[in-house]
């Protein structure tokens, strides 16, 4: 891990395309300004942590877990699905 020290007001590059600034500090939070392009996601810890969880859950769906596909004659399963009338 590179640790670096920072003032207010001071960047750090990480490659050519991403910034990253301390924008305030106040006791013992610093607050940092990221900017990258659009095609590199930024995250909180915390929520890539729960998005990659999801991912894996995701990815584990086996096809007896979902619901049965609807025929022709049949509506879709689920509360969102539209109703006949």
């Amino acid at each position: 891990m590179l640790v670096l020290s920072r003032l207010r007001d001071q960047t750090i590059m990480i490659g050519d395309d991403v910034e990253v600034t301390v924008v305030d500090i106040r006791g013992d939070k610093v607050r940092l300004g990221i900017t990258a392009p659009p095609h590199i996601p930024v995250h909180r810890k915390e929520v890539y942590d729960a998005i990659q969880r999801e991912n894996r859950a995701a990815a584990n769906v086996q096809p007896k877990d979902l619901p049965p596909p609807a025929g022709p004659d049949k509506p879709p399963a689920g509360p969102d699905a539209p109703r006949r009338r």
